[in-house]
């Protein structure tokens, strides 16, 4: 059998996060896909790293990491594409990417066990996931905790709920007017955002409502990248334009994004000052970062993945000339975005094989 002939298998659950926005891309790309329900230790004895999703490839290839994933799905499978090469929206692709992967990963926690009654649905449905309550509430516990890491906390809730009814009220505002984030066009962005609102906030008791009673044009959208016809979409925004609600949704992003950005990157670099070893591992994760929400201040332990998503922004925003740049801060200048786009980082981090390891900065 050759290659083509062979599916690429997505491991993974509709509940999980990153699932969806890996599953998303690989329907919108038409390729050969099948679904597998994800078996974990599977996916440790062949990456080292219990993290859902995986990929089998046509040739054997196992991937892991959604922005893996899409970068090497974008690299084989170019049309339709993903990924803008204007500067504006490629850098905005980008921005998206690493606010709905880091930042939105603390709402979406808050929506599923921030609540009793959130929190008893989701321990029904991982015990009927799984096959039976226990196997379900084990895994529902080591959530229950993840919820704390991420700074998911009772006395954060007032302000996370704030932060949610702002992202959706322009959220729907933006839907409302168009199809996908860039137009009429899904993209990278639509693919990163499907993780927290599709597996998270619309298949959750509590946050579905929420969504069918006052965003009802995101539910729209999500049946839109769930069931992708890429051959009936139209094109990205011309002359790579941002629309005022997409600015607007940019801007509640930026705003309440940023800081925790900045706050990961800086504790990350601290540590790295003094442990960094060139081509070693770090740890996981270290000690607690701080960020400010809305009037309140979160704590999250602190990834050190982190400032690799980071580079994701800075990267292509560097690579590109002068002018590009230019025409990148004045789209997205009073967004909020300003500092991460200036932020210089101390150290740097690189993929081998499935391993973050430190790197030489560029020259």
């Amino acid at each position: 059998m050759n290659p083509t002939d062979r599916p690429y298998i997505l491991h993974g659950f509709d509940v999980s996060y990153f699932t969806a926005k890996a599953r998303v891309a690989m329907r919108y790309k038409q390729i050969f896909l099948e679904e597998k329900r994800a078996d974990v230790r599977w996916i440790l004895e062949n990456t080292g790293y219990a993290f859902i999703p995986a990929v089998s490839t046509p040739e054997g290839e196992v991937w892991q990491d959604t922005s893996d994933i899409l970068d090497a799905l974008e690299a084989r499978h170019p049309n339709p594409p993903l990924y803008p090469r204007s500067p504006v929206q490629q850098i905005v692709c980008a921005l998206i990417e690493v606010f709905a992967d880091e930042v939105m990963m603390t709402s979406a926690m808050h929506t599923r066990w921030g609540t009793e009654e959130g929190e008893a649905s989701t321990r029904r449905r991982f015990g009927a996931m799984t096959g039976s309550m226990e196997q379900g509430n084990r895994a529902a516990d080591q959530m229950v905790k993840g919820r704390f890491a991420v700074g998911a906390t009772p006395e954060a809730g007032p302000a996370i709920d704030e932060h949610i009814t702002a992202m959706l009220s322009t959220l729907s505002a933006h839907f409302d007017e168009h199809d996908f984030v860039l137009g009429d066009r899904m993209s990278l962005a639509d693919c990163a955002l499907m993780g927290p609102i599709y597996a998270h906030y619309y298949t959750d008791l509590l946050s579905r409502r929420l969504l069918l009673e006052t965003a009802l044009p995101v539910v729209r959208w999500i049946e839109y990248c769930n069931m992708p016809s890429a051959e009936d979409q139209g094109d990205w925004f011309a002359d790579d334009a941002l629309p005022q609600t997409l600015l607007d949704f940019l801007t509640v992003a930026g705003g309440d994004g940023a800081p925790l950005l900045l706050a990961l990157a800086e504790v990350i670099e601290n540590w790295a000052d003094q442990n960094a070893v060139l081509g070693e591992m770090p740890p996981r994760a270290i000690e607690l970062a701080e960020w400010p929400l809305r009037g309140s201040v979160l704590k999250r332990r602190t990834q050190i993945y982190s400032l690799w998503m980071i580079q994701r922004i800075l990267d292509p925003y560097r690579a590109l000339e002068a002018a590009d740049r230019a025409r990148v801060d004045a789209a997205l200048a009073g967004t909020g975005w300003e500092a991460v786009l200036a932020y210089t980082p101390r150290h740097r981090l690189e993929k081998k094989g499935f391993d973050l390891v430190f790197a030489e900065l560029p020259h």
